[in-house]
């Protein structure tokens, strides 16, 4: 199949695909004698794992090292599980950053009084000290 194919298949832009091919992720592609590049099987599903570990938030980094262990199937999988733990605790501390941050927030909302934008909390809370939005 031909790269806008591929693109197609996998919900991925042309140009990404170019570029995981250029850093390594992706073999690259035999060539027709008009020297397109021809994917396989192996390349969409390969493609299809990098699309899935990045939609996961795996960095690219990591997902390198994921399709390096998947290319070793009778080694145990501790090494992946590592990487994967790894990822959960990155997305518990996220989640835990997102929750103060909406606690923060909610705080601002509701002691935001129902007058002017001149008493309003929100604009307050987001001001710099000694800042006057009304004096520009």
């Amino acid at each position: 199949m031909k790269i806008g194919e591929l693109a197609n298949a996998t919900a991925t832009k042309v140009e990404t695909v170019r570029f995981y091919e250029r850093i390594g992720l992706l073999a690259p592609p035999a060539r027709t004698s008009a020297n397109y590049r021809s994917y396989g099987s192996s390349h969409l599903a390969r493609l299809s794992f990098i699309r899935r570990a990045r939609g996961l938030g795996f960095a690219l980094d990591a997902v390198r090292e994921l399709l390096r262990l998947a290319d070793e199937p009778d080694r145990p999988c501790a090494d992946i599980d590592a990487i994967a733990s790894a990822k959960i605790e990155e997305i518990d501390t996220k989640i835990a950053d997102l929750k103060r941050l909406r606690e923060e927030l909610s705080r601002v909302v509701s002691a935001c009084e129902t007058g002017t934008v001149r008493s309003c909390s929100v604009v307050e809370a987001l001001a710099p000290s000694g800042w006057n939005h009304q004096a520009d």
